[in-house]
């Protein structure tokens, strides 16, 4: 309706081990602003001040933060369980948000809580999320957790940034598996936020828009189906999967049938 704000999607942004969500946004800030503009992006820092040593000392300044801590074969987790149970009550005071960007460590948790969001493990009241972008991320070990988080195809439409010299290459690959048509956008670096070209730069801006074209159709539904004279507003998975059924349809621009593309760095253009 003519004068009426469209209430942006908004995105929680984990970052990285003993990083900051601050130096995440910087990170982000790196790509095209136009790819996010339509989206309000929440940047909190860990719940816990690092434990040890930062890779990014001397680079980016402290403080430093982690969200939970971990064995050196990524199968025994402190303070998990405490970290889960503060960001869904984040995202319940805080939201409600529609999806996750997570680098490495935030990206890890952030597949978490999807998986746990479907099985109806966490965030039981708050509305399905809709999108996930992973930068470096992977699965949880724990068998435990895997038999509940990645026991069926998450259905939240999902890119996921993999980089041929990053030593979480292999991981990042087999969390991309746990989700359903994810686009999956490869890079020539390592362990970081890549520099994006023309080309994933025109993807990711499609990714999005058909996420934003899909929640709006949704949206005016929801607005348009009243009981007792007031707006009756739904959040029914089926409603956003059968409006994005139609959009992809209707959009030939955006290739499904090509969803790997190799992404080259532009940082020394």
């Amino acid at each position: 309706m003519e004068g009426t704000k469209e209430k942006k999607m908004k995105i929680l942004c984990l970052h990285g081990f003993r990083t900051s969500g601050s130096f995440l946004k910087k990170q982000i800030s790196k790509w095209d602003p136009s790819i996010f503009a339509q989206f309000d992006m929440d940047f909190p820092d860990g719940i816990f001040p690092a434990g040890g040593k930062s890779d990014i000392e001397g680079i980016f300044p402290p403080p430093y933060f982690e969200w939970f801590q971990y064995d050196k074969d990524f199968t025994e987790y402190t303070n998990l369980e405490e970290c889960i149970s503060y960001l869904c009550e984040y995202i319940t005071t805080k939201g409600p948000f529609d999806g996750f960007l997570g680098f490495s460590q935030g990206a890890t948790l952030s597949a978490l809580l999807l998986g746990y969001q479907a099985q109806g493990k966490v965030l039981k009241d708050h509305p399905p999320m809709k999108l996930f972008v992973s930068i470096s991320g992977a699965k949880f070990r724990d068998p435990s957790i895997c038999e509940v988080a990645y026991k069926d195809p998450i259905k939240v439409k999902s890119v996921h940034f993999i980089g041929a010299k990053d030593w979480l290459k292999l991981p990042s690959e087999d969390l991309a598996t746990a989700f359903d048509n994810p686009l999956i956008i490869r890079h020539p670096q390592g362990h970081t936020v890549p520099r994006l070209d023309e080309v994933a730069i025109e993807q990711l801006q499609g990714w999005t828009a058909e996420i934003l074209h899909c929640n709006n159709n949704c949206a005016v539904e929801n607005k348009h189906e009243t009981e007792n004279g007031e707006a009756k507003v739904e959040f029914e998975e089926k409603n956003a999967e059968e409006a994005c059924k139609i959009h992809n349809h209707e959009k030939s621009a955006i290739n499904t049938n090509n969803r790997e593309l190799e992404v080259v760095d532009a940082a020394s253009a």
